[in-house]
């Protein structure tokens, strides 16, 4: 086992005063209620979200990845003010969310958007193109009938599709396509902060590049800032500045990507990393197979959630729960024994 130095910090404690952070949370909680078995039986909760602090700064792109059910789209909901958090607080510019009075959460929100997974589900099938990307423009309201008209075009145009599209709809458009009108609906109101719940995910290999190729090109173009959750870690590796691993609602790992990428220190994120394809075909893959039970979000371990499928979980483990801890400059570690079972 290595030796890591590491000193108990709160990542968001490290950027609190900082100028250039736009979202952060801190403890954030957000729990569902369970249907008691007895009248008068215990309450219990799905903890889908537990105890999350994260800092995302202006114009970066910020990975978030896990296994699915890990909490990440309960966690970019609250974020956005579309779940309410059970304890905790979201802070956007500066401002409690979840403290803001209706007029200005609803300013708030404005600049705040999201990119749905599927893109044909996210689309109401009974709506023209114009139509669906016109939508948010008419609900803000200060747009005239030709403004709108000259501003979905430009958008039409800015995510590669043309003026013939206008009146099409959803069914007649290829998955990538369907996608780049979700964008497009996305980015019509000029969001600062832009949610991408995996946005490739769902549409053929083929179409990866181009979209994630568009989404660099608006970020820039725009200076948006994204939150990109994906499955996929050789595309975080590529495009996302740092990264936080999610476990059963808690953050197990987080910090600068490529230092994760180069010394990812917790266990779970070192077997995340070895299910990643190489295309160098002369490096060796070890693949770290985890064993065991994924334990009920409603009944999880007493002390680390990780520790029934650690393969070097110790007692003190399975009774306390490691705190994020501080293992580098910008990388941050909830383990009791970071680095083990790593070779010298």
């Amino acid at each position: 086992m290595i030796t890591v130095s590491c000193a108990a910090i709160i990542p968001w404690e490290v950027n609190t005063m900082a100028d250039n952070t736009l979202i952060r949370t801190e403890d954030l909680c957000v729990w569902f209620p369970v249907r008691r078995a007895l009248p008068f039986g215990k309450r219990r909760y799905v903890k889908a979200v537990d105890n999350v602090s994260i800092t995302i700064e202006k114009g970066e792109t910020f990975g978030l990845v896990g296994e699915s059910g890990c909490g990440k789209s309960t966690l970019a909901n609250a974020l956005l003010g579309m779940q309410k958090p059970t304890a905790g607080k979201v802070y956007f510019k500066g401002k409690d969310l979840n403290a803001l009075s209706i007029k200005d959460f609803k300013e708030a929100r404005r600049d705040m958007q999201m990119i749905f997974q599927d893109p044909f589900s996210s689309l109401d099938p009974r709506w023209d193109v114009y139509r669906l990307i016109s939508e948010p423009m008419y609900i803000r309201g200060g747009y005239t009938k030709e403004q709108m008209e000259q501003e979905v075009l430009r958008l039409l145009k800015l995510v590669g599709l043309n003026e013939d599209d206008l009146h099409r709809y959803p069914s007649e458009f290829s998955g990538g396509q369907r996608q780049r009108i979700g964008i497009a609906r996305a980015i019509s109101l000029h969001p600062d902060f832009l949610v991408c719940d995996e946005p490739v995910s769902a549409l053929d290999v083929s179409v990866h590049a181009q979209i994630l190729n568009l989404l660099m090109e608006l970020q820039q173009e725009m200076n948006m800032t994204y939150l990109f959750i994906s499955h996929n870690l050789a595309v975080v590796k590529d495009i996302c500045k740092n990264l936080c691993v999610m476990y059963l609602g808690q953050v197990m790992e987080t910090g600068d990507t490529q230092e994760i990428f180069n010394n990812p220190l917790h266990p779970y994120t070192r077997s995340l990393l070895s299910a990643v394809l190489s295309v160098n075909l002369d490096e060796k893959q070890e693949r770290m197979i985890l064993k065991g039970e994924i334990p009920s979000p409603i009944d999880a371990p007493k002390g680390c959630r990780f520790c029934t499928r650690c393969p070097y979980a110790s007692e003190k483990c399975h009774q306390e729960t490691p705190q994020l801890q501080q293992c580098g400059e910008k990388h941050f570690i909830a383990c009791h024994f970071p680095g083990i079972g790593m070779e010298k």
